[in-house]
């Protein structure tokens, strides 16, 4: 081998001195105007072109095979073994999200320790901070998917939230990825044992709705010949999900050791309890069939779609052809008045919750449909809400039921020295929230400034008459609007009251609150004519109501243990029902007077549309649609 490398240079430098010879002939015989091409050095190219030395070969290939062997090693380690995949994955996905959150910690420090000059220049620096630190937990969300999607979701909602924070998570509501339809196939045989063609009909294969746990599509059955929807869970959660949940736990441990201040983990705890509920259709299904019984005797426009047929990941039920519940052309479109949408959608869900003790916790509008009422239909309206996804109820316990509702009576009964009183003493019942934290408590239930007495400045001193109770409130403007959004943003005490808050209170309550949340959306949403305080007279009606029977059951249930009637006992009954009957009846004129004032504005506009465009404009405009 070496004999041969020493020839091969040897015959290079003869062959380089031949070339520099013949040049240098050619240049003396045809003078200076005579370009010779340059070769390029044949020592050069053949010192690149030679092959490595032995040894240094030899280590080459060492390290190439270790590097296949290694490589090859973690490939088959990763896809034969599910603990170390797990493990390899909970890795990346805990250090997107511990990056993220720590760059936000170390963010909201060093922005709230600094000194500023302006105050606008102050709120406009805080209003950045929460934005860089919610976009950087966004996009860790969305590079880890799954059930951080839900997580994200669920942060969207929380009304105590900055703005920055609840805006940027809003497009979690859409932005999901629908599953392959050869992947439905797959589980749609492992979980029914029979594949999609032998059940349906038709199946349309692109979605109706992608959700971040599951998709809907349209079907047609073979057996009845009706049109239904199927809703298919996404294969890859349920083997993710235990190592999604340890992510979460892992992240939001370490922000609360190295971080006290930003504590998130009651976060984790509600969605290792919530989750695998969600992700169980049969008790989807089942908690279906309990709202409907619930609503049995009642006359309500709520309409609960018919499940076919549910297993762990697959649902087959009713096919509901409607609208969005927010779609005003759609209310337009079929005469449905958008003013008792709005109060219907607070009677159905005050009803679950101040009389049923048992609610829908996953309240967004997307989850609410509105169509003509049907044949046979127990509506007392032209039109039906029907809730949809059903995966996630609570129950509330009788105490807290009722210590609720008193709260939500103290807030509308006008202000004294006694009413502050209950108010704080029911806050701290129901939320476990002391005089620190009440006024933002109160704010996060209302979504209003606050009330007279609940700050402890005096109204003199800023300048402001508060209003005595919810009655007394003027309808919400802008300024009111654009104080409670920046409330958070405007000093540091503030939000880690905030982040204290969500801390303390129940999670049932935080369920509550994004309940009153959807109901006040929704009433925006749908630019109703009536005053924004007639919902909470709804809301008014159904505590009133709660308190009521809760009194009637316990007087019952005492007389039982005596076996006997006093006359205490019915002179207390007959108070109680006088009581009740007065704030019924003073709430029902308070009611009558303000749909009255509705039906007028809604007439003015009509007689608008009327002028400008005819009868088509008329009905437009008086459904609040622009002209």
């Amino acid at each position: 081998m070496c004999s041969l490398v020493s020839v091969s240079l040897r015959w290079g430098n003869v062959r380089n001195f031949a070339w520099s010879r013949l040049a240098s002939n050619h240049r003396s015989t045809q003078g200076p105007h005579l370009h010779v091409a340059k070769f390029p050095s044949t020592r050069q190219s053949s010192s690149r072109s030679a092959p490595p030395p032995p040894r240094q070969r030899s280590e080459l290939l060492l390290y190439s095979g270790t590097l296949l062997l290694v490589g090859g090693g973690f490939f088959l380690t990763y896809k034969s073994n599910e603990p170390f995949r797990h493990t390899c994955l909970a890795a990346v996905r805990c250090s997107r999200i511990a990056r993220a959150v720590v760059l936000g910690a170390v963010d909201y420090k060093w922005t709230f320790a600094k000194n500023y000059g302006d105050e606008g220049k102050r709120m406009q620096a805080y209003s950045d901070c929460h934005t860089r630190s919610a976009h950087r937990v966004l996009k860790a969300l969305l590079a880890n998917g799954g059930i951080f999607i839900k997580l994200g979701q669920h942060m969207s909602s929380l009304v105590v939230l900055p703005k920055e924070w609840t805006s940027a998570m809003r497009p979690l509501q859409d932005q999901c990825y629908p599953t392959p339809y050869e992947d439905l196939e797959g589980l749609f045989l492992a979980d029914i044992g029979k594949p999609i063609e032998e059940l349906f009909d038709e199946f349309n294969p692109t979605p109706l709705g992608v959700a971040s746990l599951a998709q809907v599509h349209s079907a047609r059955d073979k057996e009845t010949g009706k049109r239904v929807a199927v809703k298919l869970q996404h294969p890859h959660l349920a083997e993710f999900c235990d190592v999604d949940m340890k992510t979460v736990d892992v992240s939001l441990r370490s922000i609360k050791r190295w971080f006290p201040d930003f504590e998130f983990t009651w976060l984790g705890e509600e969605m290792r309890e919530n989750l695998p509920k969600e992700m169980d259709f049969v008790n989807e299904a089942a908690n279906a069939a309990r709202t409907m019984e619930d609503f049995k005797d009642v006359r309500t426009s709520l309409y609960i779609p018919q499940v076919l047929s549910a297993s762990k990941r697959v649902l087959v039920m009713e096919f509901i052809d409607g609208g969005r519940v927010d779609d005003l052309k759609y209310l337009a479109e079929h005469n449905i008045d958008r003013n008792t949408v709005a109060l219907e959608v607070q009677r159905i869900f005050c009803r679950m919750v101040h009389l049923n003790g048992w609610f829908h916790a996953d309240p967004h509008l997307g989850n609410l449909f509105v169509r003509p009422a049907q044949k046979l239909s127990k509506s007392p309206y032209n039109f039906e809400i029907v809730l949809l996804d059903h995966g996630l109820y609570f129950d509330i316990d009788r105490a807290l039921r009722i210590n609720y509702s008193s709260l939500w009576l103290s807030l509308i009964a006008p202000a004294s020295p006694k009413t502050n009183a209950d108010r704080r003493k029911y806050a701290q019942l129901v939320g476990n929230i002391g005089d620190d934290l009440y006024p933002v408590f109160e704010t996060a239930i209302t979504g209003r400034a606050g009330l007279e007495g609940t700050w402890d400045t005096d109204e003199s001193s800023s300048g402001t008459k508060r209003p005595s109770s919810l009655v007394d409130l003027m309808p919400q403007n802008e300024q009111e609007r654009e104080a409670i959004r920046n409330a958070v943003v405007q000093r540091e005490g503030l939000l880690l009251s905030v982040f204290d808050l969500l801390r303390r209170v129940p999670r049932r309550v935080l369920m509550l609150l994004k309940l009153n949340d959807l109901v006040r959306g929704l009433d925006f949403s749908l630019a109703t004519t009536h005053s924004g305080i007639r919902i909470f007279l709804i809301t008014a009606q159904f505590c009133n109501l709660a308190v009521y029977e809760d009194f009637k059951r316990h007087l019952i249930d005492d007389m039982r243990k005596r076996g006997s009637v006093s006359w205490s006992g019915l002179w207390n009954y007959f108070g109680q029902w006088w009581s009740f009957q007065k704030s019924y009846r003073r709430i029902r004129a308070v009611e009558f007077a303000l749909d009255t004032e509705a039906w007028l504005i809604k007439t003015r506009a009509w007689m608008y549309g009327l002028f400008t465009m005819g009868f088509r404009g008329a009905h437009l405009a008086a459904a609040g649609l622009a002209i």
